[in-house]
């Protein structure tokens, strides 16, 4: 099931998105940069913050999750 549901997602259009959200701002730092510092640094608490990491974050790790979820080779047994 979730197999499919990245299957379903084109690269043409996640790769973009994720290094769009992932970079923006440009200046003077890109958000999910700053976001990610401020949790390390344990700063990341205001609930604007913390859905920030995931809007610019989230794609990304959509990303990471498409590339280790392998994709299921079709069978001659299977219809």
């Amino acid at each position: 099931m979730i197999r499919k549901f990245f299957n379903a997602i084109p690269w043409t259009f996640l790769l973009p998105v994720a290094i769009l959200l992932a970079l923006t701002p440009f200046k003077p730092e890109p958000h999910l940069v700053e976001k990610l510092r401020m949790l390390a640094n344990g700063l990341l608490t205001r609930p604007v913050d913390i859905f920030d990491l995931f809007m610019h974050g989230g794609p990304m790790l959509l990303v990471f999750a498409k590339l280790l979820i392998p994709r299921k080779k079709a069978s001659s047994s299977e219809k």
